[in-house]
This record gives C-alpha cells, structure tokens and sequence, in this order.
C-alpha cells in the first residue's frame, strides 16, 4: 500500500514537468553564409573626373620672327620678298572648354580645347613704285588680316596643396594649333620722292591660308573652393604657336602668274589672365 501510494506521489509531480517540456521548443537556427549576406557597399561612379570652362584675354604678345611680303613683278616674272616693319599681332579674346582627371590630390591632367581670333597687320617697304605711279616714288603695302585658330592641347598640373579654401597650382600643356587667316587686305600707298604721286590708292584682296602649328604653354594660378563640386580658377598661361605661311597672292597676281604665299606670319607668344569655372564629378 506505501508503495503505490510512493508511486502516485511521484506521477503527481513528474507529470506537470513533462506537459511543460512537451509545449517547449527550442529555436530554430540557422546558419547564414557571411559571404552571402555581407552588406553592399555603394561604388563611386565618375570619381575624379571634371569639367571647365574658361575664358582669358592676352595682355602682351612677342612674335618669334619678322612678318615677310612678297611682291611679284610681271615683266621679270620675279619675286622680291621683304620685312615688314612695323609688324604685330593684336589682343585677343579667347575662351575653351575641357575636362580632365583627378589621380591624387596633387596631380590632374586634362584636355582641353581653345578659340581666339588675333588681328595681325603689317607695312612693308616695297622700294619701288605703286602700279600707276610715275619712277620716282616708292610704295608702302599695308597689311591687315585675322588669325582665328583653335587649340587643342593635353595638359598637366600639379596641385600645391589646399589652405583655408585656396589651392595654388602650376601646370605645363602641349598641343597643336589649327590656324586659318581670314580674307587679308593690302592699301598700297605711294610715297613720294623726286616725282610726285598721283592721285589713287590700290587695294588687293588675298587669299587665307590654313595650317597646323605646334603649341606649348606653361601655367600657374590658385583655385578656390566654392563647394565641395565647383572651384573657381584664376590663372595665367605663357602660351606660344610656331609660324607658317599666311595668305596667297591676290587673283590678278595669280592670273599674272604669281605662285606661293605673299605673306608669312611668325609664330608668337603670348601672355594670358583666364578665369575659369571647374565642375568635379564626386
């Protein structure tokens, strides 16, 4: 009797235990792949590269040689070629667009492209006569064209590092020069001597030329940070172009039979202020 009784007791406690653990679960793992679910990290697209736009003013200018006209003389079917002085480029506007590429925070380059239109005029000494002027006079050729060129130049910086929003830089460029001359006008002007001059004043139209000039340029300037994507650039550029012939010989030269080039331009160098707007693609 005392052991059934012993029995029921323990069923009385067991039995609670056992309705316990047969309503619990355990959880449920599972294992996961890191790999599989590894956050993704977003990928900068079109980091360092930018966009400029600028616009300068040559404030002097050098030729690197003489201007030089040629007259053709139809009875000897000759040339004879002269300097003419004085003889200049004038200023000129010029104005490009580009993009580059930043590599560190000290070296960019970029390629750029340029316009400008240089009027150039000259006078030339002939030491003979204007045509219908008497033996005796001698006569001027004055000379007067436009240079409108494109650059197309590869370039190079080297960025001297940021303080307080400034980044001082310099720079170096090479490229080539697309130059085609307008339509040149010639005044031949008599000058008197031991015959007076008559009354009339030629004028020739010639012809312009187009060529392809080698190009180089050195640059320096500062930057300045307008916000984290735009900089406002103020720079100067040494820029210089190499000569080649300019223009052809008037059509009554050429029906005289004239051949060649009457006017050759020096190449020249140039000293520019350009200010400039550069749009970083972070």
């Amino acid at each position: 009797m005392r052991t059934a009784s012993r029995l029921l007791a323990l069923v009385a406690v067991l039995a609670p235990a056992s309705a316990l653990a047969a309503d619990y679960e355990p959880p449920l793992v599972i294992e996961q792949d890191p790999e599989v679910y590894e956050e993704a990290v977003p990928v900068e697209v079109g980091s360092g590269w930018y966009l400029r736009g600028d616009i300068g003013y040559s404030l002097a200018r050098s030729t690197t040689g003489p201007f030089t006209f040629r007259s053709f003389d139809v009875g000897t079917a000759s040339y004879t070629s002269t300097t003419m002085n004085p003889a200049r480029y004038g200023g000129a506007v010029n104005y490009g667009i580009g993009f580059g590429y930043r590599f560190t925070d000290w070296f960019r380059s970029d390629l750029t492209l340029d316009r400008f239109d240089m009027p150039a005029s000259g006078t030339a000494a002939l030491g003979t006569p204007c045509a219908g002027q008497a033996a005796g006079t001698t006569c001027n050729a004055n000379f007067n064209s436009v240079l409108s060129a494109y650059s197309l130049m590869a370039n190079a910086y080297v960025d001297l590092g940021t303080f307080a929003r400034f980044t001082p830089y310099v720079g170096l460029g090479a490229g080539i020069v697309r130059a085609r001359w307008l339509t040149g006008t010639v005044d031949y002007n008599c000058v008197p001597g031991a015959m007076a001059c008559v009354a009339g004043n030629p004028q020739a139209q010639l012809g312009g030329l187009t060529s392809y000039r080698f190009s180089y340029a050195a640059m320096a300037g500062v930057a300045f940070d307008i916000n984290k994507n735009f900089k406002l650039d103020l720079g100067y550029k040494f820029r210089a172009v190499g000569g080649g012939d300019s223009h052809s010989f008037s059509g009554a030269d050429q029906t005289a039979g004239a051949t060649g080039a009457q006017v050759s331009a020096p190449g020249f160098m140039s000293h520019e202020i350009r200010l400039g707007l550069r749009y970083e693609l972070w």
